[in-house]
């Protein structure tokens, strides 16, 4: 009972410090889901196309990015683009944007290999019938993938894309080694102040699941309505 009054305490006197944290990780989050979508379906479609070199290419890369560690990928874009001559710009009026920037660049790079294996999956698992249907009917290529093929590939992929999300929101925690003000930032911040560590933990790692727990519930409405649409 004491441990619970405990982390209220620390939510009651430190609880803004910790929202604040919430909204940096969920900016991040959702830049890096955006940008790592756009950027798995480029590769996904580089991957299967028949074009050899970017065939290629987005295997390699896609092998590279899944092969290396998350924190070595953020590390070597932050601190080793800048020693090339590659500097992420600072903006006055928005603090750290630089580390903003270089946390969602490292972050949707990462994500965007896992997320190219996911719609790639979500294509193959589509009828080959379709794509015959919509070549008979006099659609291109481009015009089949996008308007007959993808579409139905989304419905297949939402809970992997969901659960990509929540990964991202859980795995954002590791920007705040390059000092990027995110909730797990501001958690060590509280623990280097008071010295209370258990409870401080516990106290973020509610916040996560209750993040993760809702992004969950989200995802799993838009596939019943997806669902029921299809019905």
């Amino acid at each position: 009972m004491i441990f619970f009054e405990r982390m209220v305490k620390i939510f009651m006197k430190y609880g803004g410090f910790l929202l604040n944290g919430v909204g940096n990780t969920l900016i991040i989050a959702l830049f890096t889901v955006l940008f790592g979508t756009v950027l798995g379906t480029l590769l996904a479609i580089m991957k299967m196309g028949r074009f050899t070199p970017t065939r290629w290419f987005a295997c390699a890369y896609i092998e590279f990015i899944r092969g290396t560690p998350l924190m070595v990928q953020l590390m070597f874009i932050f601190y080793g683009l800048p020693m090339i001559g590659i500097e992420f710009p600072d903006i006055s009026f928005i603090p750290n944007f630089s580390r903003f920037l270089a946390g969602i660049v490292a972050m949707s790079l990462n994500s965007g290999a896992y997320v190219a294996e996911i719609i790639r999956s979500g294509i193959q698992a589509v009828d080959v019938g379709q794509t015959e249907a919509a070549r008979s009917l006099g659609f291109k290529h481009s015009e089949t993938l996008r308007l007959v093929v993808l579409p139905q590939a989304i419905k297949n992929i939402l809970p992997a894309l969901g659960n990509e999300f929540v990964t991202v929101i859980k795995e954002s925690s590791i920007v705040s080694i390059i000092g990027i003000s995110d909730l797990m930032y501001q958690a060590n911040g509280i623990m280097a102040g008071t010295f209370i560590y258990l409870e401080t933990l516990a106290l973020t790692a509610v916040i996560y699941f209750i993040m993760t727990f809702t992004t969950s519930r989200l995802i799993s409405l838009a596939e019943r309505k997806m669902s029921n649409g299809k019905k």
